[in-house]
């Protein structure tokens, strides 16, 4: 009886090992490596769209405003960018770098509640983000710039748009994973969906500040 019992124990205190582990071929989960070579093809795809939007930088002149004040045919042509608001709004996307962090590290400890309010303050920070450049993107199109007015425009909106993209699918992502967590379907031996999550959201605020010094800042 004493020997059957010890066995229940054993096989009991195995069972949460079992489920921490990972398919893995190199030591490295499965999963975490898929979404670095999807990160790392992420990488070329911004790469060509940045290397566009600086052959295309500036419009000619008559093609509309362009991202800074320039002289065409004798006369000022005021530029589209408030880099002050847009500052605001980067803050506030590199910022929830932070709170990611802060979710990661609450599921490892099993504090459930602390990461919900850390996965929630980062989709936060991120709608926040996509709010700004939705009003930005409006601002601009009522100043007479839109997507196919020139051929800055056209690598403008593209650029700064898929990563747009890129951010709401993070949103999407952190709110699921806040709704499982609010199911009990999200417990601490399943941290490194979190984890995942995280280096995802991290790979899309180390391209904005890319794109932000690239597009906004060098003249």
């Amino acid at each position: 009886m004493a020997s059957t019992t010890l066995h229940e124990t054993e096989v009991d205190a195995a069972a949460p090992v079992a489920h921490i582990e990972h398919d893995t071929n190199t030591g490295i989960s499965n999963t975490k490596v898929a979404m670095w070579l999807f990160l790392a093809s992420d990488c070329l795809l911004f790469g060509g769209l940045i290397t566009t939007f600086l052959l295309y930088k500036y419009p000619l002149c008559g093609q509309g405003p362009g991202p800074r004040d320039m002289i065409c045919n004798g006369e000022l042509v005021k530029g589209v960018f408030d880099i002050p608001f847009t500052s605001v709004t980067s803050f506030c996307l590199l910022a929830s770098s932070l709170t990611m962090v802060l979710a990661v590290s609450a599921i490892e400890r099993g504090d459930h509640h602390r990461l919900r309010i850390w996965l929630g303050a980062t989709a936060a920070l991120g709608a926040v983000f996509i709010s700004g450049q939705v009003y930005e993107f409006t601002a601009f199109y009522r100043e007479g710039l839109g997507f196919t007015t020139s051929r800055f425009s056209s690598a403008f909106y593209t650029l700064t748009g898929f990563h747009g993209i890129h951010v709401t699918v993070g949103i999407i992502m952190l709110l699921s994973m806040l709704m499982w967590s609010f199911r009990g379907k999200l417990p601490e031996h399943k941290s490194e969906t979190v984890e995942i999550a995280g280096l995802y959201w991290h790979f899309v605020d180390v391209v904005w500040i890319v794109i932000f010094a690239v597009v906004y800042l060098i003249p």
